[in-house]
C-alpha cells in the first residue's frame, strides 16, 4: 500500500494583442511593485475505484510487488504568464513579465481491491489525507513563486521579436510550475507514513502516523524535504 504523487505540468502562454505589446510600455518601479500574481486553487478530486484483484483495469497503475491497493495523488500547476515589451530597434526589445494566473489542482485516485479490508481503506485514506495537507497551503506556495517573476525586465532579441516574446513568457511558466512541483514535495511524508505504518500492516492508527509523519519528516525522512507554505 503506497502513495504516489504525480505532478502535472502544464503551461498556457499568453501574449497581449500586438498593439499593446509593442507600445513601448515600461511601467514604472512603484508599479512593478503592486503587481500581484492571481492563483486559482480548485477543490481537491477524490475518486474511490475498487478493483478486481485478478484483473486490474487498464487505468489502474500497476501495483509493485506486496502491494494490494495505492492512492494516486496528482498535482496539476497550469501557469499563465503575459508581458508587455519595448522595442528599442529591429531585433532588440525589453520584455517586462505584467500578469502571472497559476491554476493549481489536485486529483487523487484511491485504489482498492474488492475485497479490502477497512484498515486498507483507512490506510489509503491516511495517504489522501496527507496530500490534502500539503495542497491546503499550495496556493501561498504557488504566490511566493509566482510573485519573483513579475515586474522582472528580460531583453530579448531576433529577426521575430514576437516569437522571441513567446517564447521568454512559456519559459516564465515552465519556471513557475517546475519549482511549484519541487517545493510541494509530499513524497518524503509519504514514505515516512508508510515506514510508520509499516504499509498499514501493524496496529499505529492512521491519524497518529498521518500527524506523526507530517510534524516529524524533515528530522526523520531519509530523503530531502521541503517545508509546505505556510
Amino acid at each position: 500500500m503506497r502513495s504516489r504523487s504525480l505532478f502535472v505540468l502544464g503551461l498556457f502562454l499568453a501574449v497581449l494583442a500586438a498593439w499593446l505589446t509593442w507600445r513601448g510600455f515600461s511601467p514604472q518601479p512603484q508599479l512593478r511593485k503592486a503587481l500581484a500574481p492571481t492563483i486559482n486553487r480548485q477543490p481537491v478530486v477524490v475518486v474511490n475505484h475498487t478493483f478486481d484483484p485478478s484483473a486490474p483495469p487498464a487505468e489502474m497503475p500497476p501495483l509493485v510487488p506486496g502491494e494490494i491497493a495505492a492512492c494516486d495523488s496528482n498535482f496539476v500547476s497550469l501557469a499563465n504568464v503575459a508581458g508587455e515589451s519595448q522595442r528599442s530597434d529591429a531585433t532588440h526589445a525589453t520584455v517586462t513579465i505584467t500578469k502571472i494566473n497559476v491554476t493549481l489542482q489536485l486529483v487523487i485516485n484511491i485504489w482498492v481491491p474488492t475485497d479490502a479490508t477497512q484498515k486498507v481503506i483507512q490506510h489509503e485514506g491516511g495517504h489522501r489525507q496527507i496530500s490534502e495537507y500539503y495542497y491546503q497551503t499550495a496556493d501561498t506556495l504557488a504566490v511566493r513563486i509566482a510573485a519573483q517573476y513579475l515586474g522582472r525586465q528580460v531583453d530579448i532579441t531576433g529577426a521575430d521579436l514576437s516569437s522571441e516574446s513567446s517564447k521568454m513568457l512559456q519559459q516564465v511558466a515552465r519556471e513557475v510550475t517546475d519549482k511549484y512541483n519541487l517545493e510541494l514535495n509530499p513524497g518524503p511524508t509519504q514514505l515516512l507514513y508508510d515506514d510508520i505504518t509499516d504499509h498499514g500492516r501493524n496496529e499505529v492508527a492512521v491519524q497518529d502516523a498521518v500527524a506523526h509523519a507530517i510534524k516529524n519528516v524533515a528530522i526523520e525522512s531519509p530523503q530531502p524535504t521541503t517545508s509546505p507554505a505556510s
